[in-house]
């Protein structure tokens, strides 16, 4: 499910956006780096912004929501382990430029946004790059989709105040689930939990800046 190779007007940013995560933010995944040398980010953000999609930053796509900086994109990707056979579940679609990424990763993904702008959005980008393994839908992502569990990794791409039970619970035994965690809704830390057999193990990767993950097991969208 690998998008093809894309020569572009965006080429040469994109390579220096890989070499920047390589030698300057130590990512090693080369599987990781090569997926991300191909994918066209400007097709993810607004056109009025697209001269700064390889910036070492987030920007805004829309409704008060962004797209990662492209070195936090690599970190959780990389974080996950992906060797193409995994089912994955994401929370957070947003545009759709990390979705692309884990599946062209991954055996299959199964995404969660909850604004249906940004759902239909990521659901047109995925066909305009033939990526055929993904699949959408609007909902509350903090109850993740039971119908499709069990999942070998779990993504979620807003910060939470803790990491949500239902998405443990939906973890296969030995899976990798990465998140953000903090109780300020505008900082947080990087989590890997890793589900084993009777508890989970817990890891810091670091602080991080995410845009609060609403719903039922996050935050209010009313605070």
């Amino acid at each position: 499910m690998k998008p093809a190779a894309i020569t572009d007007e965006m080429s040469m940013q994109r390579l220096r956006m890989v070499d920047r995560l390589r030698d300057n933010y130590k990512i090693a995944d080369q599987q990781v780096l090569d997926v991300m040398a191909r994918l066209p980010r400007h097709r993810f953000v607004p056109e009025a912004i697209k001269s700064q999609a390889y910036n070492d930053n987030a920007l805004p796509i829309s409704s008060g929501q962004t797209i990662s900086q492209p070195f936090i994109v690599a970190r959780m990707t990389e974080l996950l382990e992906l060797t193409g056979k995994e089912k994955v579940l994401e929370i957070g679609s947003g545009s759709g430029y990390q979705t692309a990424i884990l599946a062209s990763l991954a055996q299959s993904v199964f995404a969660i946004e909850r604004l249906p702008n940004l759902a239909e959005l990521a659901r047109r980008r995925m066909q305009e790059l033939a990526i055929s393994n993904v699949t959408i839908r609007t909902d509350d992502g903090t109850n993740g989709w039971q119908g499709r569990a069990p999942y070998d990794a779990i993504l979620v791409a807003a910060g939470g105040p803790d990491v949500p039970q239902p998405l443990i619970e939906q973890l296969k035994i030995g899976g990798k689930l990465v998140i953000p965690v903090g109780e300020d809704r505008k900082s947080q830390i990087l989590i890997r939990v890793t589900r084993r057999n009777r508890d989970v193990l817990r890891e810091d990767f670091g602080p991080c800046a995410f845009v609060p993950l609403i719903g039922q097991h996050g935050w209010s969208a009313l605070r």
